[in-house]
């Protein structure tokens, strides 16, 4: 919504034949505190708790060698760019424009970050499904089908939370950077605020 001041003032003398009727627009000194609007703290936060438990989640596969080790080296260094943007986030809230600035580049780089987990999920997620698949068919009528369904099982669940934890993470960084960019008119004009001035004519004596 467009903020509107009235300003009532004498007009000068000089002006005595000017409209009594003014409308201007200005630059709202309030427009800064949009981005306190996208709660960046509560949102921050998020990011950094939900990075530092997806940092658990590869350093526990990492250590038993259940997944590539490549994937998650990215994931951890994904995770490590997320917290950096959430630390950001949150210290923006001082609505200095050069940090919200840096804050609009961490989101967006850690975005990006968090597709790339999502996609690496899916992979994950199929390789891991084709490998189970196998070892179901050849285990098909034997004692071990029992272990091999219950493992197959905490499998999914385990990849579908990883690729939750990513989704919920590029929602955020989206967010957030949404907010920085409409607070430093990236991609928006900034918001005026029309301003009405009324000159009252002068009292006869």
């Amino acid at each position: 919504m467009e903020a509107v001041a009235l300003n009532d003032q004498t007009p000068n003398p000089e002006n005595a034949d000017g409209p009594l009727v003014s409308v201007s627009f200005q630059k709202n000194p309030q427009h800064v505190r949009k981005y306190l609007e996208a709660e960046p703290k509560a949102l921050g936060v998020t990011q950094i708790t939900l990075s530092v438990f997806k940092i658990s989640m590869s350093l526990s596969t990492l250590s038993n060698g259940f997944e590539d080790v490549t994937l998650d080296v990215i994931h951890f260094a994904g995770s490590l760019l997320v917290i950096i943007a959430g630390s950001v986030a949150v210290a923006a809230q001082n609505l200095h424009l050069p940090t919200l600035r840096a804050c609009l580049g961490m989101q967006v780089l850690a975005c990006a970050a968090s597709v790339v987990g999502i996609f690496i999920s899916f992979f994950q997620v199929g390789t891991n499904y084709s490998s189970i698949g196998c070892w179901l068919m050849k285990t098909n009528g034997t004692e071990q089908h029992t272990i091999c369904q219950t493992l197959s099982t905490v499998l999914e669940l385990y990849l579908a939370e990883g690729l939750l934890i990513h989704t919920a993470l590029a929602a955020i960084c989206a967010t957030l950077a949404a907010y920085c960019c409409k607070v430093i008119n990236c991609c928006t004009p900034m918001s005026k605020m029309t301003v009405i001035t009324i000159n009252t004519p002068p009292a006869q004596q």
